[in-house]
């Protein structure tokens, strides 16, 4: 009979879940609710052209389909119930908890700070650290002020200034309640969403832009940390940046070489110049991409509700990559599935954990685990349909309720705990 492997975790380790403030605060007034309000029709309209030939259609279709589906409005109101959050965190044992700082509500308006928001944010932290939990904050999350993305937000060399005096205020702000630092939230995904693809706000679609916001936002990272670092060294500060693990499927030299092109692209080309501004690396990881010639066919033998290829054991090769390359600690800053139905999250979280030990085992000095995400929320132009949450959330009556997947989670990290 072969042995389970056995688990083992640093006693330091963090074990935690991840959030963003417009996914579920609520409430919010920003370039994203503006965008909202005018999408929601047609993206309501278009949800069986997009996502019809999806496994989880039948589930999802009735939310997908409903126009209401892609305004945040309320959200969950973590705003006003992020209490009764931070004790689902501790139903589940975790010790940390990422979120982000909502720029919008603290600066409404270009240098008019709002008290009470700043307010919010300190008595945030505080009690997350009343209950031992360590607050991870992030302070790009896709989500800016009206009046500077009307400036032309990233796309602006100039306009960094204003993102960087915004860090320092909450950074200053938070003073010693925070201890860890996300300047900005895959920036990839955003430059290349928002100024390539043409799928987010403000929908532009030119190659030049993708690269002037990404260079932007690496100069931004660089500006902020230097800022940060100079306020107090006891900060540390990263970028969280999505990996995906590419693997050749042949041996063809035209799927290596492709390989290599396409993950130096996805990793190696924004962290090479933040890198040395970064005490530690944030990964984002949730999925690989098999590569045949200069395409990508991924297995999609098990898929999440979004159809994307689960392959969670390949978190190993993501991470062990990024520690032989850039030699530094690394905080699992996102990780999930996209599970309504909760069918694979057990399975996900299980296999992720092996990779984890794995990648330790060879090397890897890993700092926690943050699981994407504490609670069902807003998915940017997907709306409300795509489930990630740990907890479930009924969006008539903002009930949250910890699925069974969680609060098997929960048990998993007290044995590792006092293992």
């Amino acid at each position: 009979m072969q042995k389970k492997p056995r688990l083992t975790f640093p006693k330091k380790f963090l074990w935690g879940a991840a959030t963003s403030a417009h996914q579920i605060e609520g409430d919010t007034h920003n370039q994203w609710t503006v965008w909202e309000l005018e999408n929601a029709k047609s993206k309501a309209a278009q949800a069986s052209y997009h996502f019809e030939d999806l496994e989880s259609w039948p589930q999802v279709a009735a939310e997908a389909k409903d126009p209401n589906t892609y305004v945040s409005g309320k959200s969950t109101d973590h705003y006003n119930r992020y209490e009764q959050d931070f004790d689902l965190l501790k139903q589940m044992n975790m010790n940390a908890f990422r979120f982000s700082i909502e720029w919008s509500r603290v600066e409404p308006k270009e240098g008019a700070w709002n008290v009470a928001a700043v307010e919010h944010y300190k008595q945030y932290a505080l009690e997350l650290k009343k209950r031992g939990i360590e607050p991870v904050v992030t302070l790009f999350h896709f989500t800016l002020p009206t009046w500077f993305a009307e400036r032309g937000g990233f796309e602006k060399r100039s306009n960094i200034r204003y993102f960087v005096r915004f860090a320092e205020k909450m950074v200053r702000e938070l003073g010693s309640s925070i201890r860890l630092v996300i300047t900005v939230n895959e920036p990839e995904i955003y430059a290349y969403e928002s100024y390539m693809a043409g799928n987010w706000p403000p929908n532009v679609t030119s190659k030049r832009s993708l690269w002037r916001v990404m260079n932007n936002l690496a100069r931004a990272h660089n500006e902020t940390a230097a800022v940060i670092h100079g306020i107090n060294r006891r900060y540390k500060v990263s970028v969280a940046k999505n990996s995906c693990y590419f693997y050749a499927g042949d041996d063809a030299w035209l799927s290596r070489r492709s390989t290599d092109i396409m993950q130096y692209f996805q990793d190696d080309y924004f962290l090479k110049k933040v890198i040395k501004n970064c005490d530690f690396m944030g990964m984002n990881f949730y999925s690989s991409n098999r590569v045949y010639g200069y395409r990508i066919h991924n297995p999609d033998e098990v898929v999440s509700d979004l159809g994307w290829d689960e392959s969670p054991a390949d978190i190993q090769h993501a991470l062990e990559r990024w520690n032989e390359k850039y030699h530094l600690p690394i905080l699992i800053t996102e990780n999930g599935v996209a599970d309504g139905e909760d069918a694979h999250r057990q399975q996900w979280i299980t296999k992720t954990l092996l990779g984890m030990q794995k990648a330790m085992e060879s090397g890897v000095e890993l700092e926690g685990y943050l699981h994407w995400s504490l609670l069902d929320n807003f998915e940017w132009d997907k709306g409300r349909w795509p489930r990630f949450g740990l907890a479930q959330v009924d969006y008539d009556t903002l009930e949250r309720t910890l699925r069974p997947s969680a609060k098997w989670f929960g048990k998993i990290i007290k044995h590792l705990k006092e293992s």
